[in-house]
C-alpha cells in the first residue's frame, strides 16, 4: 500500500469527522482504530486514517502511540502526516498536543510544523492566534465547562507554548492573505530564529487553502479537518490522486435492530436526545449510580431487550455541566470519567450480544470506549449523515457486520439522532 496522504486522530469521533472529509474532498480513506495489524485486510486507498484514543491520556502514553502510529504511516511511504486534533484544541497545559507534536517533529526532523484548528465551515476560525467558536472566543464558548478538557483560554500561542517544549510563534491573516510565497518566509524566519511551531490563521476557506499548498510541502502539520480538507484538494488538484467516491461497499444493507448511546454533555447533545425521545424510547442513566457500581449498567441492559424488536432504543448517560461538576466533586474527574465510559462500553457489548447491528454513539471518549469494547480494527467510510460525520461500516469485527456511527459532541443538528438511523440501513 502507498498512501498519499496519512492521518493520525487523537480521538475516534475526530477520526471519523476527518475521514469523512478526506471521502468529500475525492480521496478513497479508511479509518482503523489504532495502529492496524498486519494481518487487517485494507483496501487500496488513498489516506489512512490511524485512530487513537489519546487526547486526554497520560502524556508519554499518547506520544508513544502516536509515534507508532507515525512509523506505521510512513512504512506506506506517506510523504507527509497530519496530527488530527480537535478543531476546539481540546487539551489541557500537560497536553497532549503539544508533547505528541514534539515528538513527530523530532521524528521526521521537520524544522517547523504549521498549527491551526481553523474550519470555517463549521464556524471554527482563528485570528491573531485567538481560536473562535462561532462568534465567540474559545474560553466564553461552551468549551469552557468541558468535563476533562476545558479551555479557558483562547489564544493558542500560548496554550501551546505552555504545552511545547519548542518555542512557538505565529503566522497571522495579513501574511496568509498574501499568499503561499508570504507564508514560506515567515516559516523560514521563524524556523532561523529557532521557533519549531507556528500557529497560523485561517477565517476563510480560501485561507486553508493557501496554508495548505505550504503545508503539503512539509513532513508533518497539526491540525483539524480543515486542513485535512485543504490537503486533499491539493492532492487532487495537483493530479496526485483521482479523485474517488465514497465506498459503495460502506452502506451495503446490515439489518437488524439499532440503539443509540449518549455520552457526551455538550448543549447540541442534550438537545438531540430531548428530540429523540418524541421519535424512540430514550433512557436516562444517574451517573451517581454508574459511578457507584454496576447496577446502572444492568438496567439498562434490562430495559433495552425487550424493546429492540420494536425499533431503536437511545440510552444516555449526557447531563447538564453542573450534574457532571458535582458528581466530578465526589468521586475525582478522572474516575468519573472513566466510571462513565466503562459503563456504556459493557451497556454496548450487552446490546451487541441482543443482536444490534447498528449503533448511534455520541461523544469522543464515548464513542472511543465503546469501539475499543466491540474490538472492531477499522471502517470503510459512508454517506455524510451530518458535516463531519459519516456511516461506518466495520471492517473486521469480531461481531459481524455492523454499521457505526461515532458523533463528537457538538456536532450534528436537532434531529441527529433519527437522521442517522434513516440512512443506516
Amino acid at each position: 500500500m502507498t498512501l498519499a496522504l496519512g492521518c493520525i486522530a487523537d480521538d475516534y469521533t475526530g477520526a471519523s469527522d476527518l475521514a469523512n472529509t478526506l471521502t468529500r474532498a475525492g480521496l478513497r480513506t479508511v479509518q482503523t482504530i489504532g495502529v492496524p495489524a498486519d494481518d487487517l485486510a485494507l483496501p487500496e486507498v488513498d489516506a489512512v486514517v490511524v485512530s487513537l484514543k489519546s487526547r486526554s491520556i497520560e502524556p508519554g502514553l499518547a506520544v508513544s502511540r502516536s509515534r507508532a502510529a507515525e512509523k506505521w504511516l510512513r512504512g506506506r511511504s506517506a510523504s507527509h502526516v497530519l496530527f488530527k486534533i480537535c478543531s476546539t484544541f481540546d487539551s489541557t497545559d500537560a497536553g497532549n498536543i503539544g508533547p505528541v507534536m514534539d515528538a513527530l517533529r523530532a521524528d521526521c526532523g521537520e524544522a517547523v510544523v504549521l498549527v491551526t484548528p481553523a474550519f470555517p465551515e463549521t464556524g471554527r476560525t482563528v485570528y491573531q492566534g485567538n481560536l473562535f467558536v462561532g462568534a465567540v472566543p474559545l474560553n466564553e464558548s461552551p468549551l469552557k465547562d468541558h468535563p476533562l478538557n476545558p479551555m479557558h483560554d483562547s489564544n493558542l500561542v500560548r496554550v501551546l507554548t505552555r504545552q511545547s517544549r519548542t518555542q512557538v510563534g505565529l503566522v497571522d491573516l495579513a501574511t496568509v492573505t498574501r499568499g503561499a510565497d508570504a507564508v514560506r518566509a515567515r516559516l523560514a524566519e521563524l524556523a532561523g530564529k529557532g521557533i519549531g511551531a507556528a500557529v497560523i490563521d485561517a477565517v476563510f476557506d480560501r485561507d486553508l487553502e493557501t496554508i495548505s499548498l505550504v503545508a503539503a510541502e512539509h513532513r508533518l502539520s497539526v491540525g483539524a479537518s480543515g486542513i485535512g480538507l485543504g490537503l486533499a484538494r491539493a492532492l487532487v488538484s495537483t493530479g496526485k490522486v483521482k479523485p474517488a467516491s465514497a465506498s459503495s461497499d460502506a452502506g451495503a444493507v446490515v439489518g437488524g435492530p439499532a440503539a443509540c448511546l449518549a455520552g457526551s454533555c455538550s448543549q447540541a447533545t442534550l438537545q438531540q436526545i430531548a428530540n429523540a425521545e418524541r421519535a424512540m424510547p430514550v433512557l436516562h442513566l444517574d451517573p451517581e449510580q454508574i459511578v457507584a457500581g454496576t447496577s446502572e449498567t444492568e438496567r439498562a441492559l434490562a430495559w433495552a431487550r425487550p424493546r429492540l424488536a420494536d425499533g431503536p432504543v437511545l440510552i444516555a448517560s449526557s447531563a447538564t455541566p453542573e450534574a457532571v461538576a458535582a458528581v466530578q466533586a465526589r468521586h475525582g474527574r478522572d474516575a468519573a470519567g472513566h466510571a462513565i465510559e466503562q459503563a456504556m462500553a459493557d451497556i454496548a457489548e450487552g446490546l451487541a450480544g441482543a443482536g444490534v447491528r447498528r449503533l448511534v454513539v455520541a461523544g469522543g471518549e464515548t464513542s472511543g470506549a465503546v469501539v475499543d469494547r466491540l474490538k472492531i480494527p477499522g471502517f470503510l467510510v459512508g454517506v455524510e449523515i451530518a458535516p463531519g460525520v459519516p456511516v461506518l461500516r466495520a471492517v473486521g469485527a469480531e461481531k459481524g457486520g455492523m454499521l457505526l456511527a461515532l458523533k463528537s459532541g457538538n456536532f450534528g443538528g436537532p434531529a441527529f439522532f433519527t437522521d442517522a438511523l434513516r440512512l443506516m440501513r
